[in-house]
């Protein structure tokens, strides 16, 4: 049989990787290529992203393919969501693109209501209340009369801008725009009226192109230096838990997944978008998945809590492996103390030790003395979390919620795993860690035409990858 090369770009917000996806029909392996670091840039008071520097990452992932004399059957490049750069009318990117976590959101969602309330925003989108949402990041642009916005002609969302640094094709593509807070889940058109609120043309936004769309190829100059030729660009599902979802290897419509990382995305996929006064008041979220489906999920902030705790203690010399972490928070399992993941004191604080041992006192608990009772402390807080959002999802949906996927690199928390598993009661799957990139590389399998649906590919990736299965109540 032959075998067909996909080539993955996963870029995450610390980290991101090339991957090359082998294969032949039927069966599916990976493998990595290159790891490059991804990390915020503080310039003047301003957050942005590296775009460049993410550019040049990429051709070091084409190089290595070269190298290694694989031509790529295709590309496809994952980012987290909601960011994007602004782009100028003769084609210029217009400097670089501004970071989610930078402050100037906070507190844009409740100043943009005074505009237009909060429910009518919510019955426009679906999407849940985050301050960093695409639509108050260019709400707050719009105050600062930030200047790439003034000249921009249009904006592209993180994967949409990379790939046309590639290609020089430039597309909106549709999972990455619903994460944006501008998008209408049940019309899948942008809600123009939520730009013009504020000043800014809706003429900004291209028309959406659906996953598993050719883009185009890469640009000739961009072929002859790396040289690996003129190999296509597909539009994959572009936000990173779209491709993940897409890799859970569940067996029928019945289960929730929990794409577990620096952030923690827990939902379920729906056939229409949940567009009810519950869901409003409990702020999920309906974001784009493919062949038409709605992630109805919830972001809970994931292991960016023990990211921040870990860099505190690598500056003042202590440093811990993965198998030490979770040795500690094994032996600290008496910890009583626990904390709201979702606190928005925790999303950037200048000291997320201290911050949730401050949390801990104002709610009567008795703080984390030793870096592993931290460590516990931010593992039964994330499991807590996850059992109050699998109730709501479950007073929201029409199917019974017989089984939790988790994927992504959290998967790998056996500890975790286990908790969550006994605290929800129903078996938890674990596995691939690998999901996005495995995500990326089918889409672009089934845009050559080898794979026919998600199903199709929910069974190749449940026989090419192992799992471990984790039952309520197994020691």
């Amino acid at each position: 049989m032959e075998n067909y090369y996909f080539l993955a770009f996963d870029l995450g917000a610390t980290s991101g990787r090339s991957i090359l996806g082998v294969f032949d029909g039927v069966n599916f392996e990976m493998k990595e290529l290159t790891r490059f670091s991804n990390s915020i840039m503080e310039l003047h008071g301003k957050y942005y992203w590296d775009v460049f520097g993410l550019y040049k990452s990429l051709k070091e992932g084409l190089v290595e393919c070269v190298r290694q004399n694989i031509k790529p059957t295709s590309i496809g490049i994952d980012t987290w969501g909601v960011d994007f750069g602004y782009v100028g009318k003769d084609g210029t990117i217009l400097g670089l693109p501004r970071a989610y976590r930078d402050p100037y959101t906070d507190g844009a969602p409740e100043d943009y209501f005074k505009l237009m309330p909060r429910d009518k925003v919510y019955g426009l989108t679906g999407i849940q209340i985050m301050n960093f949402n695409s639509l108050y990041q260019l709400y707050r642009a719009k105050q600062e009369d930030f200047s790439p916005l003034a000249q921009a002609d249009k904006i592209l969302f993180m994967p949409d801008l990379l790939s046309y640094m590639l290609t020089g094709k430039q597309v909106c593509e549709y999972t990455e725009a619903s994460t944006s807070q501008i998008l209408n889940p049940a019309t899948r058109r942008f809600e123009s009226s939520l730009l013009e609120a504020i000043g800014v043309s809706p003429s900004l936004l291209h028309p959406l192109t659906d996953p598993g769309v050719v883009i185009g190829t890469l640009t000739d100059a961009l072929a002859e230096e790396t040289g690996i030729g003129k190999v296509p660009v597909v539009a994959v599902a572009g936000h990173d838990t779209a491709s993940a979802v897409l890799a859970v290897p569940a067996e029928n419509p019945n289960f929730a997944y929990l794409s577990s990382g620096t952030w923690s995305l827990m939902g379920v996929e729906t056939e229409t978008p949940v567009l009810t006064e519950e869901s409003y008041e409990k702020n999920f979220t309906n974001e784009g998945g493919i062949e038409g489906t709605t992630r109805f999920l919830k972001n809970i902030t994931g292991m960016w809590l023990l990211e921040q705790c870990r860099k505190e203690w690598e500056r003042e010399g202590r440093k811990y492996s993965y198998a030490e972490i979770m040795d500690m928070a094994v032996k600290a399992e008496g910890v009583k103390a626990y904390v709201n993941p979702d606190d928005p004191r925790l999303a950037n604080p200048a000291s997320m030790s201290r911050m949730i041992a401050r949390i801990c006192e104002e709610n009567g608990m008795t703080p984390p003395a030793t870096d592993a009772e931290y460590i516990r402390c931010i593992f039964e807080s994330l499991v807590r979390r996850y059992v109050e959002v699998i109730d709501m999802l479950s007073g929201m949906v029409s199917f019974p919620i017989e089984k939790l996927h988790i994927i992504g690199g959290g998967s790998q928390n056996d500890l975790i795993n286990r908790m969550t598993a006994d605290a929800l009661g129903i078996p938890v799957v674990a596995g691939p860690s690998e999901a996005t990139a495995i995500g990326n590389c089918m889409m672009q399998a089934k845009a050559a035409g080898l794979v026919k649906d998600r199903w199709e590919i929910r069974k190749i990736i449940a026989r090419a990858f192992s799992v471990k299965t984790f039952l309520p109540g197994e020691k």
